[in-house]
């Protein structure tokens, strides 16, 4: 999965070399850092992928690195970016908590930390943090998927990890409109960490416990389609239906096979363009451009009847 994904976004990205190698050719920033989680999730590939793209075209060199949700890690990563006298930082921070040390040292150090996709829990570190609209993502998510139920039906729940914010909104966001639906009920849920092979295994797990189950909600594309898979290979999948939430190009595959009846789709590269926008407008006047340090992204849905407008990766046309 994980190499098919890189070389068809590589492909994308190739066609505009020419133009951000002339970019950097006539004039050069210096060098921006961008962190982020796993590249071996399609989410946070492309993530890597877009917001080096974007700063190479304003005229940065790139310092792309991932964590892979280990906060020491993390900290080597910035500490590296200190040495190396970075511009900025375009951080996925691994720990809502866990993260703020590094970010602190980032700032000590004069350097300006941009965040994206996932918060840290202090405000007043970084000069802005970009992230979807997890709440209202999951309200949408949830209500087109419990009409996909009939309003009825026991089910499971596959989770993120704690130490995101972004899980434990998703998980409530679904829960404030399944508790509306007296009929809907929640038989067992697990933290398979938005992992696929997790996704796949804990769902195996709950499917023998509870065989008779109707619907599978998950808090990404990657947790939904190790689902998928559990359920085909139980028989099971036909008369199941899977929430999921990122838009992924699985996802979308999945919408179209026929597997998947939508997903929700983060506005990642939207929200990763913008952050770079404005830490080159931080870097260059010293201001951000923007009010406030919080901004969330709306999602939207991918579904069957609007699947054609994906132009991925994770982008929807207008």
């Amino acid at each position: 999965m994980g190499n098919i994904f890189k070389r068809a976004l590589a492909v994308g990205f190739a066609a505009t070399a020419l133009i951000a190698g002339s970019a950097m050719a006539a004039q050069d920033k210096g060098t921006m850092a961008v962190i982020v989680n796993d590249p071996a999730n399609p989410y946070w590939y492309a993530e890597g992928q877009i917001a080096k793209k974007a700063a190479q075209e304003l005229g940065y060199k790139v310092d792309l690195t991932s964590h892979k949700g280990d906060t020491n890690s993390e900290s080597q990563q910035i500490d590296t970016a200190i040495t190396n006298k970075v511009k900025a930082i375009i951080l996925d921070p691994a720990n809502v908590n866990g993260s703020i040390g590094a970010v602190r040292k980032a700032v000590a150090a004069n350097i300006p930390v941009f965040i994206v996709n996932a918060e840290i829990n202090q405000q007043g570190l970084a000069k802005a943090q970009l992230v979807s609209n997890n709440a209202q993502g999951a309200a949408l998510g949830a209500q087109y998927w419990v009409e996909k139920m009939g309003e009825k039906g026991s089910y499971i729940e596959l989770k993120g990890p704690p130490s995101d914010n972004n899980a434990a909104t998703r998980s409530n966001g679904y829960q404030t409109v399944l508790s509306q639906y007296p009929d809907m009920k929640l038989v067992a849920s697990d933290i398979a960490s938005w992992d696929r092979t997790q996704g796949y295994n804990k769902t195996q797990s709950m499917l023998q416990a509870h065989p008779d189950i109707q619907g599978v909600l998950s808090g990404n594309d990657d947790m939904a389609m190790g689902a998928i898979a559990a359920l085909k290979q139980a028989g099971k999948l036909k008369n199941i239906v899977v929430g999921s939430f990122d838009g992924s190009p699985d996802a979308v595959k999945a919408i179209k096979n026929g597997e998947l009846p939508y997903t929700v789709l983060q506005p990642v590269a939207r929200f990763t363009k913008d952050a770079v926008t404005m830490a080159d407008k931080y870097v260059t006047t010293g201001e951000t451009g923007v009010e406030g340090e919080k901004h969330l992204y709306d999602c939207s849905l991918i579904t069957p009847e609007n699947v054609k407008n994906y132009v991925g990766p994770f982008e929807m046309k207008e």
